[in-house]
């Protein structure tokens, strides 16, 4: 005589794949703080938040800081020379009319 075991009806599973497009899909954040004390002494506090998502759920969520950092965006870094450009050639035509030489001699003669 075969004994068969009942049908198990346990929620779920989920592998691996399911479970990080959910993750990125919805977003989660983990956090913590490591706070280290001497005596009563606070000496060293780190407060950490990590924000796992993907590229379309972190903009939903207003996140987009990799946009703009010179380090990571190329695009970022043209903007930063062109701002750069900018207020140098600002600079450039208030010395050629005069304004800085003005302003320069007013105080730099010694007298």
């Amino acid at each position: 005589m075969l004994c068969t075991p009942p049908p198990t009806t346990g929620p779920p599973t989920s592998d691996l794949a399911e479970i990080l497009e959910r993750v990125l899909d919805k977003g989660i954040v983990i956090a913590g703080d490591i706070k280290i004390d001497l005596l009563d002494i606070e000496l060293l506090t780190i407060r950490l938040r990590l924000f796992v998502a993907s590229v379309d759920t972190a903009r939903k969520a207003g996140i987009d800081w990799w946009e703009t950092d010179p380090a990571l965006s190329s695009r970022a870094r043209r903007d930063a020379l062109a701002e750069e450009n900018e207020r140098l050639r600002e600079q450039l035509e208030s010395y050629e009319s005069g304004e800085l030489t003005a302003a320069g001699s007013a105080g730099g003669d010694g007298a």
